[in-house]
């Protein structure tokens, strides 16, 4: 599938090393909407992780739940079905005000383009996939050879402005992943960067250059974008 290269978007960019507690991290980041709202935030890309816990959206379906007690379920407001967080994955928040005559599902189909681009630098080759009429939605990255899912997305907007976002697993164990029914997609084989390069004889990048390659594919930086204005 041949994709355009997003339009320039620059963000400012906020990085967390240490894992981040899922309510605390939704309190963070409703308090960046409330800021981009006021004109006080530009744009935002947040980086970070949190603990072990699963996360369902509203069509999660009571027999996609896990199947152990041992790992924590949060109900969450953004878009998609159930995902897991976790050790070695990094979770990408966009804080960004949608342009005129734009969408979420717009704004969600330019991240995962930047995602497949930040994919092929790590030397994974991706994909996104357009969902057949009638079927579970793949929103999300794809890996091109062998088929598995890389990277979820969820995302919602709430007065031209976004929340949530992306979560790419990079490393480390994917047992939990096998306890729950992922994206709503029974059959769906999740993967991550370790585990693809190592099949092709490569060594994982690791979080840190993951983190540093997805700054560069999303044009994010520490440095401020600009003056924000407030969003009517």
């Amino acid at each position: 599938m041949s994709e355009k290269k997003p339009a320039d978007r620059p963000l400012s960019l906020v990085v967390d090393e240490e894992p981040v507690d899922y309510d605390v991290a939704m309190g963070r980041m409703q308090e960046m909407y409330e800021e981009r709202r006021e004109g006080t935030r530009p744009d935002t890309l947040w980086l970070l992780s949190h603990p072990s816990v699963f996360t369902v959206g509203a069509r999660t379906k009571p027999e996609h739940l896990p199947s152990t007690d041992g790992i924590p379920v949060k109900e969450t407001r953004r878009g998609g079905q159930l995902t897991y967080h976790g050790p070695g994955q990094i979770v990408g928040y966009l804080v960004v005000e949608l342009r005129a005559g734009e969408g979420v599902v717009d704004y969600v189909r330019e991240v995962e383009q930047r995602l497949v681009d930040a994919l092929g630098a790590l030397g994974v080759p991706a994909e996104r996939r357009d969902t057949p009429k009638g079927a579970e939605l793949l929103t999300g990255v794809w890996t091109k050879q062998t088929g598995r899912k890389i990277v979820s997305i969820g995302m919602r907007s709430g007065r031209g402005i976004t929340t949530h976002g992306f979560a790419l697993n990079v490393e480390g164990d994917m047992q939990p992943w096998h306890l729950a029914v992922a994206c709503g997609l029974p059959d769906v084989q999740m993967t991550n960067v370790e585990t693809e390069l190592a099949e092709a004889g490569l060594p994982s990048p690791g979080l840190t250059r993951t983190r540093e390659v997805l700054a560069t594919a999303f044009q994010a930086s520490a440095r401020s974008t600009g003056t924000p204005r407030p969003v009517a």
